[in-house]
């Protein structure tokens, strides 16, 4: 068992505060198994409300179970609850932490941000449709009479 941490990095322009904006926010990753070394070639989903059967795990779950198509060893991943999801918020463009993930049997290689998230603007305002699957968002905060907008959105696995 390892776990991962997700660290993702975006110019943001007057907001702040960047997280998904649902508890059953879809997070799509790029899996390879670490039995076989073969990385799937499509990508995968995953959130935090849905859980699934490990097999041969006593009343054990996981918020991802996968089977590798090369070895067929099934390995598994969930949500490190005690890592909770950190918004990001950095003005200077550097990596932080989202999230931390327990893996068994395989790793994450890669991040889409694509899906709904949420921020708030530097007025307060909160933005609860930001939509990032064209990898950019850009709109307007009345309030403040300023634009908005998140670009550049980059991310990096690590070991936690």
């Amino acid at each position: 068992m390892v776990h991962l941490r997700l660290s993702i990095k975006a110019e943001l322009e007057n907001v702040t505060n960047l997280q998904p904006a649902a508890p059953d926010f879809e997070y799509f990753f790029k899996v390879r198994c670490t039995s076989c070394n073969e990385e799937h070639p499509k990508w995968v989903s995953m959130n935090r409300v849905e859980e699934y059967e490990v097999s041969g795990g006593r009343n054990s779950t996981a918020n991802f179970v996968w089977r590798c198509g090369m070895c067929r060893r099934e390995s598994s991943a969930k949500f490190d609850k005690s890592a909770p999801l950190t918004p990001y918020s950095s003005e200077n463009g550097q990596l932080e932490p989202l999230l931390v993930i327990e893996c068994r049997g395989l790793e994450f290689v890669d991040f889409d941000p694509k899906g709904v998230w949420k921020c708030a603007g530097k007025s307060g305002t909160v933005f609860p449709d930001v939509d990032l699957s064209e990898g950019e968002w850009t709109d307007y905060d009345e309030k403040a009479a300023l634009p908005v907008n998140i670009s550049d959105i980059e991310s990096e696995w690590s070991r936690a």
